[in-house]
Parts: structure tokens; C-alpha cells; sequence
């Protein structure tokens, strides 16, 4: 059963939480490995290099849309793709365990069903453009 009074909440906290993450990956790409660095990287799992650079901008993007609420459900939904991608060409070669060399595909793994679930569950408490409002707009 799910409790409605707590539920966005619980929302809340996933969408605020995993919008954090990807928006330090998403920099972390941007700052650090920069975006030739990143371009380079996915060329060298034999991806387009352009690639690298969508994964960014969705990250960054991704990030900051959850955190403030705005369309979680087609965010997330948009993001677990980006997830299985990573856990699959980056990630898979590297085993299971997080804790592996390399970084196994355990955690993005994770990340995507966590992404899965919040698409499912829905914008949660404080969602600035809440998905229905996106929903409506369509409709009318």
C-alpha cells in the first residue's frame, strides 16, 4: 500500500538526491575530463565521440530538471537509456561489483531501476512544472 501522505516525499528525496548526482557527473565531465576529454573517452569504447557529449548536456540537464521538479517523470524515463548505456559499454566489462577495477555495471544498474521507479512514482513534493502541467498543456 502506498501512503499518500509520505509518498511525495519520498519522491522528493529520490528526484532531489539523483538530480544531484547526475548534475556532478554531468560537471565533473564538463570541468574535468572537459568535453574532448569526454568525446575521447566514449570514442575509445568505440562510441561516436559526439555521444560523450549528449550524455554531458543530459546529465547537466537532467540534474538540474530534477532537482527543481520540472517533467520528472519524462526525465527520468529519458535518463535510464543514458544509465543502461553506461552500465552496458563502460561498465560491463568491469564485472558486477562497483568496487571492481573499473567500476562494475552494479551501480548504474541501480541508478536506472532508481530512475525507472521515479518516472513510475512521479514528481513528488515541491516539483516546480510538475509533469502533469506538461500533461495538460499537451491536451489542450
Amino acid at each position: 500500500m502506498i501512503d499518500n501522505t509520505t509518498a511525495p516525499y519520498a519522491a522528493l528525496i529520490l528526484r532531489v538526491t539523483t538530480g544531484a548526482l547526475f548534475l556532478a557527473h554531468g560537471l565533473t565531465k564538463l570541468l574535468v575530463f572537459t568535453p574532448a576529454g569526454t568525446a575521447g573517452f566514449f570514442s575509445s569504447l568505440g562510441l561516436p565521440g559526439w555521444l560523450g557529449i549528449l550524455t554531458m548536456i543530459a546529465e547537466i540537464a537532467g540534474g538540474i530538471a530534477l532537482i527543481l521538479g520540472i517533467a520528472t517523470r519524462y526525465v527520468s524515463a529519458g535518463l535510464v537509456p543514458v544509465l543502461l548505456g553506461a552500465a552496458f559499454f563502460a561498465h560491463a566489462g568491469a564485472g558486477f561489483g562497483w568496487s571492481n577495477e573499473g567500476g562494475g555495471w552494479e551501480y548504474p544498474v541501480m541508478w536506472a531501476a532508481v530512475q525507472a521507479a521515479l518516472a513510475l512514482l512521479g514528481d513528488g513534493a515541491l516539483a516546480l512544472y510538475p509533469t502533469r502541467r506538461i500533461q495538460s498543456a499537451l491536451a489542450a
